[in-house]
């Protein structure tokens, strides 16, 4: 199980479709199940006894894919509520774990009062399209039918086409409801330019209104925001007094706890001071980057906060180049691009008479741009203030880089709510080829684009990450700020619809791979991944090169003879030797099983070690006999599981630019034990994802995506002979820790990749043979090598794992925010 505490996290609350009288909380355990945690919930000082079902597979699994956990398990607690509510003040949520009650959550009773009387319904989102408003949104409707209306800003009715479909995702998202209850619809009126719409649900009894705006603007409605929390607050003082806007406060900060990233973005975030010294910066090199950005029926107001966000950046030198390949009349639109190329020298605009994909469409913007280096942007996004800054910042500490990317999250569609940020790794062209973790914001030098070309239609969809993948492959420098710099619209609390609609882009994604792998001279044939927008690389083996599997074993023959013979049995790769490196045993029974396994495999040479317990010097020494051009150190406590395994460790280690590939492991009791090493974890170095249940996917799916690393464990770690001797193979300083970490940081230093590939895995039943460091001599020699470690590998210490993110905690291993 997860090592760290099991936390109880809620999702969210409402009431039974059909009963108000129940209501639902629905949660989940980062260890994916309630183990020993206790909950309590209390209607004041009455406490309410909750029946629990549980909802688990592959759909929860999906819900929770930008969580490290592997959550595929949520928990409904279904509370019974008295009618009479209106005395109530809150429902609380108390966990009990490890000994330790503490409130969790305060649901007020005045919201759930207000939940009664409403239709289960949600407006999802707006956009403009062929002259007409498309309006989405589902609603239940379980004993009475829904009437659904309209009305502008004035109150005036508004007529408008519905167009119903069936919404599966809302269905699965309300199991207690029959399929036929559920409604999806989109309303289809007249685009009249009214900014809000007041959109009423009624069933004659329940009724639910939505001030629904169409095109939101996030700074007229921060502003908004901001007058009514003053008001309000006031207004609370002014009629309840000190304690109880105080006792208010409390409440709205468990709300908080919902998405920390919010507050952490306002701590962490440039300051107005910070913006206004940037403003005034100078630097050497001042080169112009231009902005292109694809319009296609752009929502006005959109556009209007793009554009506002690239006018608002601290660095000046800069072209906005703009291309509406919408292909049809818009005066609305033409004209306000006519305003903006009018009100500043630094927006050029492109309209084209005719409709342009998205490839078509890009170029445009491209072929009147003028600038040193290109950056890219969706109509709908927006840059972060010091988005330019810090890219032109990083420009010239290193003039030799060629194209440079940042970290980026969402933001809600209305402007209000910055969530999923993305903290990347430092440029990894195998996690490149697994997915396109690049995406925003990716600019590059005017010369690279130049060598390259521009965007290609034949790859629409995923035109970004063909051209990623071609600009890499010509850059002598890929750089990576680890800030966020760019936010990614997004509706955030919608249904998620089915992503098969995009197909295409999927199919473009794997297509852009393949022909980066057959641009570069890899055989390999690429397969959707796990996930879609995941991919997984198959190397086509044209020849089968001999691995020396290098085991040092002492006695613990039943550990021996089940590594081996999983890989008898399972493994389809035929060209292969073991080395057992025989170290002290002092059983009888273990030399006699040496010399059968001699008389009944001819693979197997058992080589003996005389010398103290040394790892370093023991698989060294093992290598000296090793006829292979490849050597795979294995733990004689491992089993692999998939028969694909040798191949899938080869087919990367073959490339001319890796040193060393690892695998992904687990413990007996299938929790991850190893999917790659972080440099920093506990202070030194620690497994990612350690205790993980082992259908978690990870931070951003890490865990399941082939990727380069800092190192990998040596349990399972296959490298180039060549290459372990070029380094001089284990460091014997060494004796027991961190040698393996210590092999990887040289065979980078030497210029290699380390890999580490999901799809080998194994089996890890953990250090069985060499005991616990439970003596003083072992805890001193044990600290000796951490010593030892951080006196050789300083800088990556200070600076942080390359392959990890500043932004990301080191006191756990699951990618939490720090």
């Amino acid at each position: 199980m997860n090592s760290e505490k099991n936390e109880f996290r809620i999702i969210k609350y409402r009431l039974k479709v059909g009963n108000p009288n129940i209501l639902l909380v629905q949660c989940w355990f980062s260890n994916n199940e309630m183990g020993d945690n206790k909950l309590l919930f209390l209607l004041d000082d009455k406490r309410l006894v909750p029946k629990i079902s549980i909802k688990e597979g592959i759909e929860i699994r999906k819900r929770h894919l930008t969580d490290s956990y592997g959550i595929d398990r949520e928990y409904y607690f279904w509370l019974p509520l008295p009618e009479a509510m209106n005395s109530r003040k809150y429902i609380r949520i108390f966990e009990e774990a490890e000994g330790k009650k503490r409130l969790v959550y305060a649901i007020p009773c005045r919201k759930i009062m207000k939940l009664r009387g409403r239709v289960e319904s949600f407006i999802e989102e707006s956009q403009a399209k062929d002259g007409k408003v498309e309006i989405k949104g589902w609603y239940i409707a379980k004993d009475r039918p829904v009437r659904i209306t309209a009305a502008d800003e004035g109150g005036k009715p508004i007529e408008f086409d519905t167009e119903e479909m069936f919404r599966q995702d809302v269905v699965a998202e309300f199991p207690e409801t029959a399929a036929e209850d559920a409604h999806g619809f989109k309303l289809i009126l007249d685009d009249a330019g009214s900014k809000r719409v007041k959109i009423v649900l009624s069933d004659g009894k329940n009724r639910t209104e939505y001030d629904h705006e169409i095109y939101p603007s996030v700074v007229k409605k921060g502003v908004t925001e901001a007058r009514k929390i003053k008001a309000k607050t006031v207004s609370y003082l002014k009629t309840e007094g000190v304690r109880r806007t105080a006792r208010r406060a409390v409440v709205k900060l468990f709300r908080l706890n919902e998405n920390n990233y919010m507050s952490w973005c306002k701590a962490n975030g440039p300051t107005k001071d910070e913006l206004d010294a940037q403003r005034e910066a100078r630097f050497d090199r001042m080169p112009k980057i231009s902005i292109a950005v694809p319009l296609y029926k752009t929502p006005l107001s959109y556009l209007e906060e793009l554009i506002c966000s690239v006018r608002e950046q601290t660095y000046g030198n800069w072209e906005l180049c703009l291309s509406d390949g919408s292909g049809e009349e818009n005066s609305a639109l033409t004209e306000a691009l006519k305003r903006y190329q009018e009100s500043d020298r630094r927006i050029k605009t492109v309209i084209s008479p005719v409709p342009l994909k998205i490839s078509e469409n890009t170029n445009e913007a491209l072929r009147v741009s003028t600038g040193d280096y290109i950056a890219f942007a969706d109509h709908d996004d927006l840059l972060t203030p010091d988005a330019l800054y810090e890219c032109v910042k990083a420009l010239n500490e290193d003039p030799k880089i060629d194209a440079l990317y940042s970290d980026e999250d969402k933001i809600s569609m209305n402007g209000k709510e910055y969530f999923e940020p993305h903290f990347k790794t430092d440029f990894n062209i195998d996690l490149l080829c697994s997915m396109n973790y690049i995406c925003h914001l990716f600019v590059v030098s005017r010369k690279i684009m130049d060598q390259v070309g521009m965007l290609r239609s034949e790859f629409d969809g995923a035109q970004d990450y063909d051209f990623v993948l071609r600009s890499v492959e010509a850059a002598g420098s890929v750089h990576h700020i680890p800030k966020v710099l760019y936010h990614w619209r997004a509706h955030k609390d919608s249904t998620s619809e089915n992503p098969q609609s995009k197909m295409y882009a999927f199919e473009a994604g794997k297509r852009a791979v393949q022909a980066h792998y057959d641009r570069i001279g890899i055989a390999a044939k690429v397969h959707q991944g796990e996930y879609l927008g995941l991919y997984k690389t198959e190397h086509i083996l044209k020849e089968h090169p001999l691995i020396s599997l290098i085991i040092p074993n002492k006695d613990h023959i039943e550990d021996l003879d089940k590594c081996i013979s999983s890989i008898e049995q399972k493994s389809t790769y035929d060209n292969y030797e073991y080395i057992i490196v025989e170290n002290n045993s002092e059983n009888e029974e273990t030399f006699r099983y040496y010399k059968d396994l001699e008389k009944e495999n001819p693979r197997v040479h058992v080589v003996c070690w005389e010398g103290e317990f040394n790892y370093s010097a023991i698989n060294n020494y093992g290598a000296k006999f090793a006829k292979g051009e490849y050597l795979l150190l294995l733990n004689n406590d491992t089993e692999i599981i998939n028969g694909s395994c040798l191949e899938e460790m080869i087919g990367y280690c073959m490339h001319d630019n890796v040193g060393a590939v690892g695998a992904r492991l687990y413990y007996s009791d299938e929790t991850i034990q190893h999917a790659g090493v972080i440099v920093g974890f506990g202070g030194i170095a620690g497994h990612a994802f350690i205790g993980l249940p082992r259908s978690a996917n990870g931070y951003f799916s890490r865990i399941i995506c082939a990727q380069d690393m800092s190192a990998v464990t040596a349990a399972c770690m296959m490298v180039k002979k060549s290459v372990f001797e070029e380094v001089g193979g284990l460091s014997t300083e060494l004796q027991v820790a961190f040698n393996d970490i210590d092999l990887c940081m040289k065979i980078r230093e030497a210029g290699y990749l380390i890999v580490y590939n999901p799809y080998a895995e194994l089996y890890h039943y953990e250090s069985k043979s060499r005991g616990l460091e439970n003596t003083k001599e072992k805890v001193d020699r044990f600290n000796g090598e951490i010593a030892t470690f951080a006196q050789k590998w300083p800088e990556i210490l200070k600076n942080g794992d390359p392959y990890y993110n500043p932004n990301l905690s080191l006191e756990r291993c699951d990618f939490s925010l720090k």
